[in-house]
């Protein structure tokens, strides 16, 4: 079935970059949040990325125009009722996505499919929680969207290959590269990544290095194009926690122990970007400025 209105729920960060290249794709895009400020605010996010690809000369301004009256917001959930293909790219909590799925499975028909960009959590029980577990699949884009090529797809025990290839089709056509990743917690990316960065967060933590030391050195050493505590502020330290945890809990493995200095930033709210600080702290521009101390 060819997708032609998207249901994006959940307008920040993730779910805005999905909802822009939906709309940039010629999709139809409904965007779905809690608050009519917070649905403004992904807009805003859309706009003003979409205003730097006008200035460099990747998107033509009356394009801009168009890929923006694609896109409509919603604080009802019950609007979801006409959409074709649900992304949810809510809080990386598996108790709020299986709440979210439970409503929207009462709401939607029975032929949509529900794509979860859960970044670690279970497709298959997220699935099982639902009535149409053979129309359920992971859809992990990577941050942020409009830049990053990949979209991870991942099959729980019951998704049906139909399904399946749906989905990748719909990646595809929003200008993705896909591959499969089995379910387990984490996934291909973040299985790796994840405990680079926490292990890097480790190094601050014992005094091996200060911020701009380990980012540099990782960056000048590994030719990575960012170093992995600014990545950090990038994901948002509150998802680098959320994920560790997932995968510490699971696997039972103390190589995935969060390290202590990461919980800690998260208690005091600093959460990376999204708020202005992390490892960095950023100003109005969103430049960062490393902080004096840890």
């Amino acid at each position: 079935m060819a997708v032609s209105r998207l249901g994006v729920v959940g307008a920040g960060q993730m779910g805005a970059g999905v909802a822009e290249v939906a709309g940039q794709a010629g999709l139809d895009v409904l965007v779905h949040d809690v608050s009519e400020e917070l649905c403004l605010r992904g807009v805003e996010n859309i706009e003003r990325d979409l205003d730097r690809m006008v200035k460099r000369g990747r998107v033509k301004p009356e394009d801009c125009d168009r890929v923006l009256r694609r896109i409509k917001t919603t604080t009802r959930l019950d609007d979801f009722s006409e959409v074709d293909f649900v992304i949810e790219a809510v809080v990386e909590s598996e108790e709020a996505k299986i709440g979210l799925f439970q409503r929207l499975d009462r709401v939607c028909p029975p032929a949509v499919i529900f794509a979860s960009n859960t970044s670690s959590i279970s497709i298959t029980r997220m699935a099982a929680r639902t009535s149409r577990a053979p129309r359920f699949i992971g859809m992990h884009f990577m941050n942020p969207v409009p830049a990053m090529k990949l979209v991870e797809i991942i099959r729980g025990l019951a998704t049906s290959q139909e399904t399946y290839e749906e989905t990748r089709a719909l990646a595809e056509r929003l200008g993705k590269n896909t591959m499969t990743a089995e379910d387990f917690p984490g996934f291909i990316v973040n299985r790796i990544l994840l405990p680079m960065i926490n292990e890097a967060i480790y190094t601050m933590y014992e005094g091996v290095g200060g911020v701009t030391d380990i980012d540099t050195a990782m960056k000048l050493g590994t030719n990575q194009p960012m170093g992995p505590l600014e990545l950090a502020d990038l994901i948002g330290l509150d998802t680098c926690l959320a994920i560790m945890e997932v995968m510490h809990r699971t696997f039972g493995d103390d190589k995935y122990r969060p390290c202590p200095l990461l919980k800690k930033y998260v208690d005091a709210g600093y959460l990376g970007r999204k708020v202005g600080r992390g490892f960095y702290v950023y100003n109005e521009q969103g430049a960062a400025i490393p902080p004096v101390s840890r």
